[in-house]
């Protein structure tokens, strides 16, 4: 059922030599070098009846309809199919000269507590994505608003430790406590995210070079946002701009609604995203209006992820990209436009909560601070 890849070991060396940091990426879609790919072992579904888990899972689902979620470990043919298709990824990613690596394995059902509340468990470690945000040379921990995965990076600690000895930089926003007053609720009962202190998951974030966008949402707060932007003024020889993107999108993660394809081009969710409303720095720039998803295999009844995860594509270069291999649509736009496409399989994107990008986190990219937007 796992894959054999060794946890935090090299399985191919990168192309040409790299700069001196072992970590160096600053944008989304420039020639990938080295990347981590989750896993599903040992993911489950937390118990959704405290408030940090209902936002970051069904934020859209009533309390009274909670109760019809089953929760605890994934079934073994979720996660058996789940590994399949991340194996093939890793395989396709490895003839492309990319160095791979995997989290360490974490027991996601040891419950664990703060002073302040008890969990049920983890969650899962098959979106490193989420919890880890790369700017340039510097490894940023960030600090999620989803209690249960308060110490999942810790399957990438040895990862991390091994940078820093190397010469990359690697910092952690301020560990959150996470008290029942950051959690509100609107006039329908539907959890929100406070104010009360930053939090903020790395996927309400892209980077374009020199800017940085930053979504403002239920999983990424101001004050999240106000944290980040005085730690990238410690970065990028302080040349680093962030763009807040508020109202576009107010639920979970930026990479099911915008995703950076070349300088240039842009792929954009047009069921959250109009012509009218298409982020300022954007604009001007050539843009793909995402085809509404093709049916799967995999229509769950209660899904993490809408069915958007349809646009969640890896770049692999500027020409080259990872999608869901269902979406024939998606893929004809881009090989439209000269992307090679390379689809590939993940049957259970929606139930698990993430797709190409989401279950990936480049640590090397070849692209520099370049300012996309000049």
């Amino acid at each position: 059922m796992s894959r054999s890849v060794t946890p935090v070991t090299p399985v191919s060396e990168a192309g040409p030599a790299g700069p001196v940091s072992p970590v160096h990426s600053w944008d989304e879609f420039t020639t990938l070098r080295e990347v981590v790919v989750g896993t599903a072992v040992g993911a489950r579904l937390p118990e959704q009846t405290e408030p940090s888990s209902w936002l970051s899972c069904f934020p859209k689902t009533s309390a009274a309809d909670l109760a019809s979620i089953r929760v605890g470990p994934y079934s073994q043919q979720v996660v058996e199919e789940t590994e399949e298709d991340l194996d093939a990824l890793t395989a396709t990613l490895r003839g492309l000269g990319v160095t791979v690596h995997q989290p360490e394995p974490i027991d996601h059902a040891a419950e664990f507590a703060s002073p302040l509340w008890k969990a049920d468990g983890g969650f899962h470690s098959y979106c490193p994505r989420d919890l880890t945000l790369v700017v340039g040379e510097t490894v940023i921990e960030v600090a999620s608003p989803m209690r249960q995965r308060y110490f999942e990076v810790f399957g990438l600690r040895g990862l991390f430790q091994d940078y820093l000895r190397r010469g990359a930089r690697w910092l952690a926003a301020p560990r959150p406590q996470l008290a029942d007053e950051l959690f509100e609720f609107d006039g329908d009962g539907l959890p929100l995210l406070g104010e009360a202190e930053p939090v903020f998951d790395a996927a309400n974030v892209l980077r374009l070079g020199r800017d940085v966008f930053y979504q403002v949402s239920r999983s990424g707060n101001e004050l999240g946002l106000r944290w980040l932007e005085s730690t990238l003024g410690l970065l990028g020889d302080g040349g680093l701009r962030l763009h807040p993107l508020r109202e576009i999108y107010g639920y979970t993660h930026i990479d099911s609604t915008i995703a950076l394809l070349r300088p240039g081009l842009v792929l954009l969710n047009p069921e959250r995203i109009t012509p009218e409303t298409v982020p300022e720095p954007l604009r001007g720039w050539d843009i793909l209006w995402c085809p509404p998803a093709e049916p799967s295999g995999d229509t769950p009844e209660h899904a993490l992820s809408e069915s958007w995860i349809s646009m969640n594509l890896l770049m692999v270069s500027p020409d080259t990209a990872i999608v869901e291999s269902g979406q024939e649509s998606l893929i004809k736009q881009l090989e439209h436009t000269g992307i090679t496409v390379l689809p590939h399989r993940l049957r259970h994107s929606r139930v698990l909560g993430g797709g190409f990008h989401c279950v990936t986190l480049d640590i090397r990219r070849d692209g520099g601070l370049e300012d996309y937007l000049a």
